[in-house]
């Protein structure tokens, strides 16, 4: 069975004041802050705060995310491309968040059963609801939350 875990990051500003979650539903959830970050940042920081957070016994996992920049990295396999260009993108510049996804793409090669499907913002899904409520107040606040069967 996979777990599916929802992921979200929001930013107050871009850059500015952050926030990112990550719920598995009827399971745990955490939340976290950064004081000056992207909204970008704070989308991958989500996914590797939850695989950190869950680790490999928790088995297979699905991350669900209204963000495209982490879905496509892993589905579209762009992660592949930056390290075989010396993390340069396809315009042969620096890959931007070079310090974010390095860890992600470790963690998810190595763990394995990793696996990303989008979810559409704002679109009535609970689960992307619960992490986008999460990670604003966490951005506002700038204080992170934890708890169980919040989903």
């Amino acid at each position: 069975m996979t777990l599916e875990v929802y992921t979200d990051g929001a930013c107050l500003g871009n850059p500015g004041p952050g926030g990112w979650a990550w719920a598995v539903v009827g399971g745990p959830w955490a939340s976290g802050v950064a004081a000056d970050t992207t909204n970008q940042r704070m989308e991958v920081t989500a996914v590797i705060e939850a695989l950190r957070s869950l680790g490999p016994e928790a088995g297979d996992i699905e991350i669900v995310s209204d963000s495209t920049y982490v879905v496509h990295c892993f589905n579209d396999r762009w992660w592949e491309g930056w390290i075989r260009r010396g993390w340069k993108n396809s315009q042969r510049k620096p890959v931007a968040n070079r310090d974010l996804w390095e860890p992600l793409v470790a963690l998810v090669t190595s763990r394995g059963g990793v696996s990303f499907r989008w979810v559409k913002g704002h679109s009535e899904d609970p689960g992307n609801d619960f992490v986008d409520a999460l990670a604003v107040d966490a951005a506002q606040t700038q204080q992170g939350r934890s708890g169980v069967d919040g989903l």
